[in-house]
This record gives structure tokens, C-alpha cells and sequence, in this order.
């Protein structure tokens, strides 16, 4: 039996349908999964997001008897200067996404820090300062919708992608309301320690992904990297969080014939920790 504070991203299954994907969490003993919706990386949730795909998506997790923590979602690259009818798509897609994490019962609504480049788009300094005020303005309309908001900080690929700007942009965040989620395998690739990540953001951390990485390699199931696991959960344990974890498997290590098992013993592994 798994740890109840452990669940596994669809992220992990992206490669099958969304009901199959289901299936298969359910099949390995899973009770939770974070919902993946991030165009280019996880179709479980279409981008063109309406009405009657929030209502099928909905369907498709009630179906499965799964719960959700979290939907893991995109609205495009919070530094980018958006001129007025870009803004107005953004405001449409951030509604439906919330719209469809009440919908699956979700906890929270998950948005990057960022570009996927780390180079800014004007200077570092602006641009942290206006993926906050962007954040900041999603959680007031996620509170609307009766959800959190976090923001998926550091991400090894977007704009703030080491524990520096993690931390300029946590400061930017202060008092909005806008938790934190941890990943390991970002934390990992990025050079650094997944236990230094915890003492420096204790009181922010509101969610925990886990999937193995060595430098520069996120893509690695839990066992084939270098991520200690068993220091950084310690590490979590004693500031006292008591949040929930996800397996985010979006592995190249395996085949997708073998990816139950591995699932399965990743799942068997956290769970010995927690």
C-alpha cells in the first residue's frame, strides 16, 4: 500500500489517452493524481479549453474515482509583453483552467515561473517582477473560483530556473497568497540541494513532485539519478509540512511497456520514506 500522501501525475501516463491514463494510476493503487495540462508536454487536457472539454474532462476523473490535488496548467509565458487581444486570450484560458480545477475538485491551480528560456525578455529584475504581479493577479481569481494558486518554482527550463531567481521571485511573492511547488529533478538539474531548497523556502512549499535527475537531466526515474530522497523528505519533515506529494514521471529511461513497474517502485520507495 501506498503512502495516502502519495499520488502520481497523469504527466506520468502522457503518452495514452486521458481515461487510460486513469485506468492505469488506478490499477497500480494510486487514490490522487495532480492533473497534467500543459500543451506540448501532456494533451490530457485540451488547449482550445471550453465548456463542454471542461465538462468531459470532469467526466473522465469522476469516472475514475480518482481525487485531484492539482491541475497543472499553462497560460503562456507570464514575461512576455501581451498586447491587448493576447491578454484577453490569456484571461479566457486562466478562467477555463479554473473553471475546470473547481469542476475535478482540485486543491489548486499550477502555473510556471516563466519563459521557457532563461533569458529574460527585458531585464531579470522586470521581468521576475512581472511574472509576479501576473501570478499574483491569477491567485485573486483563483480565490474567486473557490481554489488556490501555486506556481511550480524553480523549473530548470523557464525563466527561473535556479534557487536565485527562486528566491527573487518568492520575495516578489511575498503576501499574495501564491504557494510554491517543489520538484526535486528541477532542483537536482539545476546544480542544486534539494534540502537547502527546503531550509531556505520552508514556509511556502505547498506541494512536492518527485522524478530523479543528474545536471542538466530531468528525465530520469526515481533510483537512476542523483536526487536524495531520503535527506530532502527528512529535510521536509522537519519544518513540518504536512502537504501531499506527486510522482511526475516524465521519464526517457524507460519504455513505456515498463513504465507501470517503474511507477510501482518509485511509488514503493517514497512511500518507505514518507
Amino acid at each position: 500500500m501506498f503512502s495516502s500522501r502519495l499520488g502520481c501525475s497523469s504527466i506520468s501516463f502522457r503518452h495514452q489517452p486521458l481515461p487510460t491514463a486513469l485506468g492505469a494510476i488506478d490499477a497500480l493503487g494510486f487514490a490522487e493524481i495532480d492533473l497534467g495540462a500543459l500543451p506540448g508536454v501532456c494533451d490530457h487536457v485540451p488547449y482550445v479549453l471550453d465548456a463542454v472539454a471542461v465538462e468531459q474532462v470532469a467526466a473522465d476523473v469522476q469516472n475514475s474515482g480518482l481525487r485531484v490535488r492539482s491541475v497543472n496548467g499553462d497560460v503562456g509565458d507570464l514575461n512576455a509583453g501581451l498586447d491587448e487581444r493576447r491578454r484577453a486570450d490569456r484571461a479566457e484560458h486562466l478562467e477555463m483552467l479554473l473553471e475546470l480545477t473547481a469542476a475535478v475538485g482540485a486543491e489548486a491551480l499550477v502555473l510556471p515561473c516563466g519563459a521557457l528560456d532563461h533569458e529574460p525578455v527585458r531585464s531579470l529584475e522586470e521581468d521576475i517582477r512581472t511574472v509576479a504581479g501576473e501570478l499574483a493577479c491569477a491567485s485573486r481569481r483563483a480565490a474567486a473560483a473557490g481554489v488556490e494558486l501555486w506556481c511550480e518554482s524553480l523549473h530548470f527550463f523557464r525563466l527561473c530556473w535556479n534557487e536565485d531567481r527562486a528566491r527573487r521571485l518568492a520575495d516578489e511573492l511575498e503576501g499574495t497568497g501564491v504557494g510554491m511547488v517543489m520538484d526535486f529533478s528541477h532542483i537536482v538539474a539545476s546544480g542544486g540541494d534539494p534540502v537547502r531548497f527546503v531550509e531556505t523556502f520552508a514556509e511556502r512549499i505547498t506541494h512536492v513532485h518527485l522524478r530523479d535527475a543528474t545536471a542538466g537531466n530531468i528525465h530520469l526515474s526515481i533510483g537512476n539519478g542523483e536526487a536524495d530522497f531520503a535527506a530532502g523528505l527528512k529535510a521536509l519533515e522537519r519544518i513540518g509540512y504536512t502537504g501531499h506529494f506527486s510522482l511526475e514521471l516524465e521519464t526517457r529511461d524507460v519504455t513505456h511497456e515498463q513504465r507501470p513497474a517503474a511507477t510501482r517502485l518509485a511509488a514503493e520507495y517514497i512511500s518507505s520514506l514518507l
